[in-house]
């Protein structure tokens, strides 16, 4: 097929993402687009994938791509006359410990939030199933008996025909070679058989998306990392429909095909490919056996399935796979260049994403903002420590080396750190903190008291730091604690039209004078909550904003994506040059009146102001604003004098026992309070009126911004879901997120987080109550509850107040 001078949306890559998004785009969207592949289609790592496809994540929206995908593959065949191997096996996964038994038990309580059923076997049932395997070390099994499995290229060449029964041009053995840009944007897309002019590009070239990505400035960051699986000679006895296994604790899993099995597995060595570029020429081609390093799985393989040893192996497989430094795959349009989009680097989770992910991709391409909350495989969770190619080897290695390993809550990444410190670390350190780390910054979680080893010890019930952290918290509720958070994103814009484009942006009024602050959402056009942050108002045409440090890219990129067309203004990140110190509790006034010669009483510098203040020498933002719930300030100091500032406080607060404080105390004094975490509680699946926040949307003026019309419709309808509080008495109970809430019996929502609150002595979590035909305050108030823990059921309590202080008193003292 010759190629158009021109397509509105260029797609690069024939592997399975690069067709779905391509066909989605050509069926939903009757789009005009055009798919380059540089070989022909499947060639990279689609043909050579072992085609499990697994459906639950931790995530509900994920978890709803991966289903998605599920039901687009039962149905592929009969739209496109393309069978895709679809089979709808089950999937077993095997538990030999009690904390992979309690992970599973979780899992199953996740999957029944979500809508899917997941039971949970004996041995003897396992053995039924599965009649080849030795159950003997078995705790038990999970069962999800609408996983299954593909083939790749099957799936890829239906999907490919479907794109183009509905009018999308697919041309193979055409190599892109560069971008024409203008002002940050794809112009034309050059390639070895000539230029095409385009409004869009998408990036779905697998393992070379890193490539394709740099030639437009965009960086895109995945690792190429050799997977090897066996495919096994019959194997008597196996059943044609025996379902996938995996099989964690020994590291792989299986699938039957042909009446023998094919069977890989994550080693914790993992042997990465270059971190130079993918060549080009690489159609159809593998690696060479490597069979002593695939020996480990080889060993755990045959002591699962005894029958293996004395099977002939077919064929061999070693080929690369493209792995990310957190395990998620990378979806979104990239923070460095406008009308780019990326679908890579799918951890081996390719074929079991790839439907879901081409479908919310071509709707994301065509809307410009994700149709779901798709913030854990968002591009922009990503930073400029993530061009360093040796960091995210290093990352990406340990995570495929987690791929099987327990997940247990709170676990840190190891490798590659220290990245980012502040000045304090080293201080910090020394009144024992055990960090932990967000987006490269090295962050006190807890501080180990005297006599106890500053190291976290993870366990699937109360950890090690436990006690520690209620101490801390205390601490804070009682006198005064000190917290870095120096790694919080700070932006500042300014400018004659900086208010005006703030006010569009915004769902809150940010237009009060200058020296006061406003805690807002950003809403996306649903009303879904997009960020959230603070905006202190420093001049007349200068403002400060303020976010949580894993959002620097995405708020950043959100807020300059959205100014509008023509205004006068400038947005810069200066995150680097501010370190955080708040300064929180009862006391804190008298630390900082100790400190400073401004006036800090409550007259003269009330909640929700902001004031230039003067601490040894240095000038210091002072922003009266809080996240645990008690009188505090956020003290934002040039980076260079943090330290001075810091041994300042600590000194005038020695009278009025100061201490540092952690992040895991400010996460229960934060649940205690109720204030919303984005990415968990509040995400741009809910709007501020589900989320109890709608006090903070200016509906009342007469401004339109981002949002509104579609909380406008919101208003007069009933609310089908609402957030809401719960705490369990039972201290027995750990609770950590997507526990299933039931009222008078009946599954209605599931957690969105989970904790302790150490001052109210129980475990306290958040989530939302649904309900088709609405929810309000009488619906809520008149039922029993109960929460599914681990798919045990322990009775709650709801709550729609805040638990602690809920007139804020303290706050505002």
């Amino acid at each position: 097929m010759t190629l158009p001078s021109h397509a509105e949306i260029v797609v690069i890559g024939g592997g399975i993402i690069g067709c779905s998004t391509a066909y989605h785009l050509a069926r939903d969207h009757k789009a005009d687009v055009v798919l380059l592949e540089q070989s022909t289609l499947t060639s990279g790592s689609t043909w050579h994938a072992a085609g499990l496809v697994g459906q639950l994540r931790s995530s509900a929206s994920i978890t709803r791509v991966l289903k998605y995908s599920v039901d687009l593959y039962k149905g592929l065949e009969a739209e496109t006359g393309l069978a895709t191997g679809w089979k709808m096996s089950g999937c077993l996964r095997l538990a030999t410990n009690q904390d992979r038994w309690t992970e599973f038990r979780r899992l199953a309580t996740t999957a029944k939030s979500f809508g899917m059923d997941m039971h949970l076997l004996t041995p003897q049932e396992v053995k039924a199933m599965w009649p080849l395997m030795e159950v003997g070390d078995l705790v038990g099994a999970s069962w999800l008996p609408t996983d299954g499995q593909a083939s790749p290229s099957d799936i890829t060449q239906s999907l490919a025909k479907g794109a183009r029964m509905h009018g999308a041009r697919i041309v193979e053995n055409v190599r892109v070679t560069g971008f024409d840009m203008e002002d940050g944007r794809i112009r034309c897309v050059r390639t070895t058989l000539g230029d095409i002019a385009c409004e869009k590009v998408v990036n779905c070239a697998g393992q070379w998306a890193r490539q394709v990505g740099a030639m437009a400035g965009i960086n895109v960051p995945l690792q190429p990392v050799k997977h090897q699986y066996i495919i096994t000679e019959k194997v008597p006895g196996l059943s044609t429909d025996a379902p996938t296994i995996r099989d964690p604790d020994r590291r792989t899993y299986f699938k039957e095909e042909v009446g023998g099995l094919v069977m890989g597995g994550y080693e914790p060595n993992p042997q990465s490919w270059t971190t130079g570029d993918v060549p080009d020429e690489w159609a159809f081609r593998l690696f060479d056996d490597d069979f002593d390093h695939f020996e480990q799985h080889m060993v755990e393989a045959i002591a699962r399935v005894p029958a293996l040893e004395k099977v002939g192996v077919k064929q061999m497989i070693n080929g690369p796979e493209s792995f990310t430094p957190d395990g998620n795959f990378i979806l979104g349009v990239a923070p460095e260049c406008k009308n780019m989009f990326v679908g890579a680097g799918f951890n081996a989770f390719g074929i079991a994403s790839g439907g879901g992910a081409g479908w919310v991709l071509a709707q994301w391409v065509v809307d410009g903002e994700a149709p779901l909350d798709l913030w854990v495989v968002d591009i922009r969770r990503f930073a400029g420590m993530h061009r360093d190619r040796q960091w995210v080897l290093d990352r990406t290695l340990e995570a495929y080396g987690k791929h099987y390993t327990i997940g247990f809550p709170h676990e840190e990444y190891e490798s590659g750190r220290p990245r980012v410190v502040s000045p304090l670390y080293e201080r910090l350190k020394a009144y024992g903190a055990v960090f932990g780390s967000k987006l490269g910054w090295e962050r006190p979680n807890w501080f180990a008291p005297e006599g106890v080893e500053p190291k976290d010890i993870y366990s699937m019930g109360r950890q090690n730091w436990f006690a520690a952290v209620g101490d801390e918290h205390r601490h804070v509720r009682e006198a005064v604690g000190i917290f870095d958070q120096s790694s919080f994103a700070k932006y500042e814009m300014t400018g004659p039209d900086a208010l005006k484009a703030l006010d569009w942006i915004c769902a809150n009024d940010v237009g009060k004078p200058a020296g006061r602050l406003t805690y807002t959402q950003l809403l996306n056009s649903r009303g879904g909550i997009e960020a959230d942050l603070t905006v202190a108002r420093l001049a007349e045409e200068k403002f400060y904003i303020v976010t949580g440090t894993g959002f620097r890219t995405h708020d950043l990129g959100w807020i300059e994506d959205h100014i509008p067309e023509g205004l006068d203004v400038t947005l810069r990140d200066v995150t680097e040059d501010f370190g955080t110190l708040s300064l929180m509790g009862p006391k804190a006034r008298d630390v900082l009146a100790a400190v400073t010669d401004a006036d800090v009483s409550n007259a003269a510098f009330p909640f929700g102001h902001v004031r230039e203040i003067t601490i040894a020498g240095h000038t210091v933002r002072a922003l009266r604003v809080t996240y645990v719930g008690e009188l505090g300030w956020e003290l934002h100091v040039p980076i260079t004098a943090i330290g001075t500032v810091f041994d300042a406080l600590m000194a005038v607060g020695a009278p009025h026992d100061i201490r540092p404080v952690g992040y895991r105390a400010l996460e229960s004094l934060r649940l205690e309070k109720g204030y919303r975490a984005w990415g968990s509680d509040i995400t741009p699946n809910d709007t501020p009126f589900d989320a109890g926040l709608g006090w903070a949307v200016k509906l009342r003026k007469n401004t339109d911004f981002l949002g509104r019309r579609a909380l406008e419709a919101a208003q007069g309808e009933p609310r089908k879901k609402a957030f809401a509080g719960f705490t369990v008495d039972d201290p027995d109970i750990v609770l950590v997120g997507r526990e299933t809430i039931l009222r008078n019996g009946e599954p209605v929502g599931y957690l969105t987080s989970g904790g302790y609150g150490y001052t109210l002595g129980r475990n306290v979590g958040y989530g939302y109550v649904r309900r088709a035909d609405g929810v309000d305050d009488a619906f809520l108030g008149d039922g029993d509850y109960e929460l599914v823990v681990a798919m045990e059921r322990t009775p709650a309590k709801i709550h729609l107040e805040p638990l602690y202080d809920p007139a804020a008193t303290r706050v505002k003292a």
